[in-house]
């Protein structure tokens, strides 16, 4: 298979370099647009052309996609602290809609033929049933999944109408961090619970939250289906080879291992790889939170040779260990 050359939106992230590394290893030729405004210059590999700027920049990306031939876009720019879409849901209708539009837009025009997307489990809402098949109905309970969403649905208007297709990895809860210390999660204040968690173990917090201890789940706390971001960007690259081979065909998957773990459970296994104990704060549930949110990862085993390399919660947490105390001597470098 002819190996085109890709921009990755948002390639100075934490999932954006991750799907970076595995295009650059497998020998695609790759391209980088971020803004920097949550990503770091310092997660793009050397020698992988850098573009700081907006994916809503017309102008930039017609540059882009000529200098670099583009024939295929990874999409991951965009905002994505839950939270914090409830309470400036414009902003999110902006970075992860309108700048969508934007960029698809840009590359109908440039004729770029696949576009592969970053999208999310929140676009589920809080599903009565667990685990959550791609067929389980759309009903997002905040705007940070109602504009993934929307995205999700310009792009099925958009390959019907234009010779693109494309595909839509849902995520579940994206975790730990390159085997290798490459990159891994960078951004201050993040609120991902394994990352909350190491930071904890390394002195950078004095104690993990834990929302909820009543749900109905085996200890009472929330379970979730934590995917290891290599295994992620590995089946980006697989998506992308699926894409190409059949330009007719555009897909929806959800990205995950298809087991769940507990909040204490995720804790427990910091501690494991640690040797110590995190101290762990007790609270209510937030608003909106489901007792259990797993993947349904059929269709994705069935369409792509996805093998997971990294599905064993001790070796997510053991790469997100390493990355954090390597982001330590990266800033206290500079």
């Amino acid at each position: 298979m002819s190996k085109v050359p890709v921009l990755v939106t948002g390639g100075a992230g934490y999932i954006g370099s991750h799907a970076v590394l595995a295009l650059k290893d497998a020998g695609w030729p790759v391209a980088v647009i971020d803004n920097l405004v949550t990503g770091f210059r310092f997660a793009v590999p050397d020698g992988v052309p850098f573009y700081q700027g907006d994916i809503s920049d017309d102008a930039l990306l017609a540059r882009i996609f000529a200098d670099q031939g583009t024939r295929a876009v990874m999409h991951f720019a965009g905002s994505i602290i839950v939270p914090e879409s409830v309470e400036n849901p414009l902003k999110y209708y902006h970075n992860n809609t309108a700048c969508s539009r934007s960029l698809i837009a840009s590359a109908v025009a440039a004729g770029v033929p696949h576009f592969i997307f970053s999208s999310t489990a929140a676009t589920y809402g809080s599903p009565e049933v667990s685990p959550v098949s791609e067929d389980s109905p759309k009903l997002p309970i905040n705007p940070y999944g109602m504009s993934k969403l929307m995205t999700e649905i310009m792009l099925a208007d958009t390959a019907r109408a234009h010779p693109i297709n494309y595909c839509a990895l849902r995520y579940f809860n994206v975790a730990g961090a390159d085997p290798q210390a490459r990159t891994g999660q960078s951004t201050a204040g993040a609120t991902h619970l394994i990352k909350v968690a190491v930071e904890a173990a390394l002195g950078k917090r004095d104690k993990v939250a834990v929302f909820g201890t009543d749900f109905d789940t085996a200890d009472g706390t929330g379970v979730r289906d934590y995917i290891h971001v290599s295994d992620l960007a590995a089946a980006h690259v697989l998506a992308l080879e699926a894409l190409i081979a059949d330009p007719a065909q555009s897909l929806t998957m959800n990205a995950g291992y298809g087991r769940g773990f507990s909040v204490l459970e995720v804790l427990d296994a910091v501690d494991r790889v640690t040797n110590m104990t995190i101290n762990r704060e007790l609270g209510p549930r937030r608003a909106g939170d489901p007792a259990s949110l797993i993947s349904d990862n059929r269709r994705i085993k069935a369409t792509l040779p996805w093998v997971p390399a990294h599905a064993d919660l001790d070796t997510i947490v053991a790469h997100a260990l390493a990355w954090e105390r390597r982001l330590t001597e990266l800033r206290s470098a500079v």
